[in-house]
């Protein structure tokens, strides 16, 4: 469920008055990941590696409020469920854009991951979720990257993390996640405490 609330009443207040008018209100964040685990359980399972990522991202999000805040222009606005964003190449050649409810259920997000990633490919349309918070992703393992900074266009404020290729070591498995946010969303503290949360639940997989 969408629900608008007053800023000033939030815990965003002060964010809310500070960041919102600025012209470049987005924060992005870069840190390495050990990735080990989720290999080791995408070659057991067959879950793909990219569905187990996002399943975690989710998974760490939801226990930080901020995740579940919405600010626009002038209104701020709270959600009750979490979905991920991601992108699937189509087959006309171009891409689509689909979101997929988060479920604790790493089965029942996998199926439903599948489910809307295939149609989305399919019918070259993009779908959205509107009750659900958005966190946007983007996956490019066609090379390794240290860093992605994404450009901000004033039209979605919603979080966002991107990936490279994962870079296999002898002993682990890295790869580097970065995050952008909207400073009047969240301050560096929910920042670095998700990131930190999400390491977790990659080990906890």
């Amino acid at each position: 469920m969408k629900q608008e609330i007053s800023p000033q009443e939030s815990c965003r207040a002060e964010a809310f008055s500070m960041w919102m008018s600025s012209p470049m209100p987005m924060v992005t964040l870069t840190k390495t990941f050990d990735v080990s685990r989720l290999r080791k359980v995408s070659r057991k399972t067959g879950i793909k590696f990219t569905v187990l990522l996002c399943w975690c991202i989710c998974k760490a999000a939801s226990s930080i409020e901020e995740f579940f805040l919405l600010p626009v222009p002038g209104h701020l606005y709270r959600f009750d469920k979490l979905a991920v964003n991601v992108i699937v190449l189509n087959e006309k050649g171009g891409i689509t854009l689909c979101d997929v409810p988060y479920s604790e259920d790493i089965k029942q997000f996998n199926t439903d991951y599948l489910d809307v990633t295939r149609l989305a490919a399919k019918t070259c349309q993009s779908s959205s979720l509107e009750d659900s918070m958005i966190i946007g992703t983007s996956a490019l393992p066609h090379t390794e990257l240290d860093a992605i900074v994404n450009q901000y266009s004033a039209r979605w404020n919603n979080p966002f993390l991107a990936w490279g290729r994962y870079r296999k070591g002898l002993f682990k498995t890295t790869l580097p996640i970065s995050l952008q946010f909207h400073h009047a969303q969240m301050d560096g503290m929910q920042a670095c405490r998700f990131l930190n949360n999400l390491q977790n639940e990659i080990n906890m997989t």
